[in-house]
């Protein structure tokens, strides 16, 4: 049998209340395993068995780039290699050819500068750490080297950071079309390339809101339809909106009659 999590320093996974939790073994002796939680709690063990506590794997421990390579594929791993790659300002991780990113809430410098487009144009995808830059590359590379249409599908909860990525995919495939029409320096963009990007803020200006988690929450959906030339330059595009659901909508035809009611 495996003994390893009864050593002194040992990274253990404990159960605790149906959940596993990431711990580091303080002390051990007469078949009782004092703990101290990733959460800073402490807790006593007696009669330690195989499913109360057992040793973390070495990925665990070290964490990994591509969560498809974890040995353990657990919730509480999962979440554990996301908690301590976002510790470190690595907000993106990879499964497989997903991308799961953490919403920092704070800018990281030298995340999405002009240096960091060009290096991952570069790089085919899994060949630098992971970023929305590595996915919008391999789309851009997939056009030509398979002759068919891309998608991306970007989801999550409110306040997650869909909006913003959706933004960074557009900066990049913006700059990969620059490249290809050979687009002066000191021309930012073509007018077709600055419709589409600086359309998004009119339509969060009529569309988004504020909620608990989210100041800049969008209430609709967007279907973003981008059109390449055979020499790999936007030639144009469309922005489908849909609402998200009709309790987005307020109607307020009657409120003059309920406030009449309300007064007499």
């Amino acid at each position: 049998a495996d003994h390893s999590y009864s050593r002194w320093g040992a990274r253990v996974w404990v159960r605790e209340k149906e959940q596993l939790v990431p711990a580091t073994v303080n002390s051990c002796g007469d078949g009782t395993l004092v703990l101290t939680t990733d959460y800073g709690e402490c807790t006593f063990k007696q009669k330690v068995t195989r499913e109360k506590v057992y040793a973390m794997h070495p990925s665990s421990i070290d964490g990994v780039e591509d969560m498809s390579a974890l040995a353990e594929l657990h919730d509480a791993a999962i979440m554990h290699n996301l908690y301590q790659r976002y510790q470190k300002d690595n907000i993106y991780t990879n499964i497989g050819s997903i991308l799961a990113a953490v919403n920092p809430y704070k800018q990281i410098a030298g995340m999405y500068d002009m240096e960091r487009v060009h290096l991952y144009s570069k790089h085919q995808f899994g060949e630098l750490p992971p970023h929305i830059f590595a996915v919008a590359n391999e789309c851009y590379r997939c056009i030509w080297k398979r002759h068919d249409s891309q998608c991306v599908l970007i989801s999550g909860e409110s306040g997650a950071g869909k909006t913003e990525s959706t933004k960074l995919l557009l900066q990049f495939l913006s700059v990969m079309s620059q490249n290809s029409a050979g687009t002066p320096l000191a021309e930012k963009s073509t007018r077709v390339e600055q419709a589409i990007v600086q359309s998004s803020p009119i339509m969060e200006a009529f569309g988004n809101a504020k909620t608990v988690y989210n100041n800049n929450s969008s209430r609709f959906g967007k279907f973003i339809q981008l059109h390449f030339s055979e020499c790999g330059n936007i030639q144009g595009g469309c922005v489908i909106d849909c609402i998200l659901s009709l309790t987005a909508l307020l109607d307020f035809s009657h409120l003059p009659t309920f406030m009449n009611d309300l007064c007499s």
